[in-house]
C-alpha cells in the first residue's frame, strides 16, 4: 500500500529550524522526523513512499541520495574500512518517489499532483509528515476496509494547555475547560483514502476542508479515535520534547524497537 507524505510546507511555526531546512528534516536525536515516520510505516510493511516536495525539497532529495545505512545501524568494519558488513538495515527495501508539488500548494493540490502515481491503488495512506504516533496502523486499516468509507483520519487528544470555551449570544462565557478535558478530538492526520476521494475534490481544494465535508455529508468519513501517544512537531517546544524523549530512550512511536516485534 503506497504512503503519500506531504513534505512541502514552509513550517513557519518552527522558524528556528525551518528557515534553513524543511520541517520534515528537523532532527529527533540524530535522525529527521521524516525518517522516524517512514520507519513507522515500514514497520507495518508499507514501504512504497511518495514524497510530495515543496519548500527546500532539494534538501530532502539530498538526504536520501547521500543516505548511509551505516550511520543508522550497527556494523562491522574490516580491511581498514574497505569492507562494511551491516548487522541490521533500515531503508534498503524502501521505494521512494520524489515529486515536486510546488512551493505554495496546499495539501489537496499536492495530492492531486501525485494522483497519476496512485491510479492502481484502491486504498492508500497519507500523512502530514510532521507528527508521530504509536497508532496501531493494522487495526486502523482493517476497521476502515470493513466499512463503506471513502476516507478515515485519526482523532487524537492534544496535550496542549489551551482552553476550549463556549459563549452565549451576548458574548458571556458559559463553559471553559482545558481542551484536553473538553471532549474534543483533533485531526491527527494518519489518513487512509480510497481512490474515490478524487471524485470529491475540485481544483484548489484543501483536502480536509471542502472534500472531507462532502464525504462527511454522505456519512463516508470515518475517524479512528486514538488515546495513545501522538505528538506533532509544530514549535521549538515540540522539538525539545521529542529530543528529550529520544535522549531518555522513551520513543513510543518507535514500534520497530519492541523486542516482541
Amino acid at each position: 500500500m503506497k504512503v503519500v507524505l506531504f513534505c512541502g510546507g514552509l513550517g513557519t511555526r518552527l522558524r528556528e529550524h525551518s528557515d534553513t531546512i524543511p520541517k520534515p528534516l528537523v532532527n529527533i536525536g540524530y535522525r529527521p522526523i521524516l525518517w522516524h515516520l517512514m520507519r513507522y510505516y515500514a514497520h507495518y510493511g508499507h514501504k512504497d513512499f511518495v514524497l510530495c516536495l515543496g519548500y527546500r525539497g532539494d534538501l530532502i532529495r539530498e538526504f536520501f541520495l547521500k543516505y548511509e545505512e551505516a550511520m543508522s545501524n550497527d556494523f562491522v568494519m574490516s580491511q581498514g574500512g574497505k569492507q562494511i558488513d551491516l548487522l541490521s538495515s533500515d531503508i534498503h527495501d524502501w521505494r521512494i518517489t520524489f515529486i515536486d508539488t510546488g512551493m505554495h500548494s496546499n495539501i489537496g493540490q499536492r495530492l492531486m499532483k501525485v494522483r497519476h502515481l496512485l491510479k492502481d491503488e484502491e486504498v492508500f495512506l497519507a500523512n502530514y509528515a510532521d507528527g508521530l504516533s504509536d497508532l496501531p496502523l493494522d487495526e486502523h486499516i482493517e476497521r476502515f476496509k470493513r466499512r463503506d468509507a471513502v476516507a478515515s483520519l485519526v482523532g487524537v487528544r492534544t496535550a496542549q494547555t489551551f482552553h476550549a470555551i463556549k459563549a452565549d449570544d451576548e458574548d458571556f462565557v458559559t463553559t471553559i475547560a482545558p481542551i484536553s478535558e473538553s471532549g474534543f478530538w483533533i485531526n491527527g492526520g494518519f489518513f487512509i483514502l480510497r481512490q474515490s476521494i478524487f471524485d470529491y475534490m475540485e481544483p484548489g481544494d484543501e483536502l480536509v476542508d471542502a472534500p472531507f465535508r462532502r464525504v462527511a455529508a454522505e456519512r463516508r468519513l470515518m475517524v479512528y479515535r486514538h488515546a495513545g501517544f501522538w505528538q506533532s512537531m509544530d514549535t521549538l517546544k515540540d522539538k525539545i520534547n521529542f529530543d528529550r524523549m529520544e535522549a531518555r530512550g522513551h520513543c513510543p512511536w518507535a514500534l520497530w524497537n519492541n523486542k516482541q516485534d
